[in-house]
């Protein structure tokens, strides 16, 4: 699962913290993403308008399946909009509608046993793939005679040990200087004597250091510092990172670390579907609810955000780890959430690297039989996809990766900020001329997180929700539409924006418009899909 990340120097090495830029400085609304450019002055969604074309018409209530990594589904702003399992019976251990998960309630955990034991952290993709080839391969010269089938599989694992390697130098640099940078700066704490909440920049402006390196980490601290960052702010972020590359390093690039024995499925059997546990919250839950919660969060409640669909049921299943996910857990919470009656599914995840393709694809092909549409969110790491692959993908391929088709129930979805001219689109989103299909907001988004609290985050992890709450909406306002004609009235309905966006290419910046990096070209509106649905109708009829 891949997360905003931005390049800082620090005690004069590059390393990566775990949050993303923001990339806009101006403050916005919290709920900004569904506000209208026109009105409002920034790049929203216009929900607002939408749902003022949609007065006193009737709908009804969307299951949208959140693939994800735990939802935390007693949050006072999403107790009220979670899909409960009608047929079963919570907590007696049984199997009463015999869908073959005992007390799924609220949802499925393919990540956790029988015994409640749950999965937190697992490796990459790539950590895995090694794990799988190198015992073949590890011995293996350049000259060696192999087979063509030997030879394609060779050049790969030689390609992924390149990568591999970097992303493990990376980690450990990361790693020890987040840890040097967090004892310095938790000495400054201590002789400053004071609560982390109450310390100032006036306070380490007057601290004395003792070390150099102390005094570093302290100029960076003051530097991290702003109108709208406080010091506990910087030393929340400073906590992650140090939890982020230690992750990194014990977990997703440690080849000796496998968690799978934890599920204690056979991962091989690629045919198993019931396995895991009910408990859809797991160890860590702060992506799954910040998703889930700009899905649905229940709107005009009074408290917390107001989500874009306002007639949803979010369903949890829990595929996601800390590190990447599996592909036989993916396939799988397709079909639960398919059989279990999703209509949109939200899959905010992604990696470089894939294991078993073909499973994937034919639980892609089971939600396109079953008119299912799934949002895919297309990754942070300011690439083009077109080129660099982030799996899943809305392409069916065969073992030498040639397209097949295409999945006709599938959008993929860019990030946007609410800035204007270069900086509209999100600096860390991917792209695509043909793989990204439109963009949605992911930059300062507020949304729900675990035990009621609230958080803005970034990254197309935010976006692809925004597009699934728009999705539900027409979904449950116009419920003839198929998964098909709603993706293709989300695609035709977007706002054209006649601006360059700035993008990276080969370590240069370009400027392009959004419709060379994207199907669409545009970014989701409402409004407009509204408009767009009700002449679909008209000329239905």
């Amino acid at each position: 699962m891949t997360r905003t990340l931005k390049l800082i120097a620090l005690l004069g090495i590059s390393i990566l913290p775990l949050w993303g830029n923001a990339q806009s400085k101006a403050a916005n609304p919290p709920n900004w993403y569904n506000l209208d450019y026109e009105i409002d002055g920034v790049r929203g969604i216009s929900t607002e308008k939408a749902y003022e074309l949609l007065t006193g018409r009737k709908s009804i209530p969307i299951v949208v399946g959140v693939l994800d990594g735990g939802i935390d589904y007693m949050h006072e702003d999403l107790k009220d909009v979670m899909w409960t399992n009608p047929r079963e019976v919570a907590g007696n251990g049984e199997d009463d509608d015999g869908n073959g998960y005992a007390d799924d309630v609220h949802g499925w955990n393919f990540m956790g046993n029988v015994n409640g034991e749950n999965v937190q952290y697992d490796n990459l993709e790539i950590t895995r793939l090694i794990r799988i080839y190198e015992p073949k391969y590890i011995s293996v010269l350049p000259s060696t005679p192999l087979s063509e089938a030997e030879r394609r599989e060779f050049v790969a694992y030689q390609k992924m040990i390149s990568e591999y390697t970097s992303k493990l130098d990376q980690a450990n640099f990361g790693n020890l200087n987040y840890s040097r940078l967090k004892e310095e700066i938790d000495i400054a704490i201590k002789k400053i004597d004071k609560d982390i909440n109450d310390i100032t920049k006036a306070d380490l402006d007057a601290y004395k250091s003792e070390t150099d390196r102390q005094k570093m980490a302290v100029r960076m601290a003051k530097r991290e510092l702003s109108d709208d960052k406080s010091f506990q702010d910087f030393y929340k972020e400073l906590e992650e990172g140090v939890k982020y590359f230690r992750a990194q390093v014990d977990y997703h690039l440690n080849k000796n670390y496998d968690s799978r024995h934890i599920v204690g499925d056979n991962y091989e059997d690629a045919e198993e579907r019931f396995y895991g546990n009910a408990d859809i919250k797991g160890p860590d839950a702060d992506h799954g609810t910040h998703v889930a919660g700009i899905i649905g969060a229940k709107r005009h409640n009074g408290i917390g955000i107001d989500g874009v669909a306002d007639n949803v049921q979010i369903m949890g299943v829990r595929i996601v780890p800390d590190g990447d996910e599996r592909d036989k857990d993916v396939a799988n919470g397709i079909r639960y959430a398919v059989d279990n009656g999703a209509k949109v599914i939200n899959m905010s995840f992604g990696k470089g690297y894939v294991f078993n393709k073909k499973t994937v694809d034919e639980a892609i092909k089971y939600a396109e039989e079953k008119d299912v549409l799934l949002i895919h969110a297309a990754g942070n790491d300011a690439k083009d996809i077109d080129i660099v692959k982030n799996y899943p993908t809305k392409y069916y391929t065969d073992s030498l990766d040639a397209i097949l088709g295409e999945a006709s129930n599938w959008i993929t979805v860019g990030a946007t900020s609410s800035g204007v001219d270069g900086d509209l689109l999100a600096e860390f989103s991917n792209f695509g001329y043909r793989s990204v299909d439109v963009f949605a907001p992911g930059v300062k988004i507020n949304s729900t997180m675990p035990e009621s609290e609230y958080k803005e985050q970034n990254g197309t992890s935010m976006a692809a929700p925004v597009v699934s709450g728009l999705a539900s909406i027409l979904r449950s306002y116009y419920p003839e539409l198929t998964a098909k004609e709603v993706k293709d009235i989300i695609l035709k309905s977007v706002t054209k924006i006649d601006e360059k966006v700035k993008i990276k290419v080969d370590g240069s910046t370009k400027k392009v418009y959004l419709d060379e990096i994207s199907v669409s070209g545009g970014i989701v509106n409402a409004k407009a899909a509204i408009e767009e649905a009700d002449q679909y109708i008209r000329k239905k009829k």
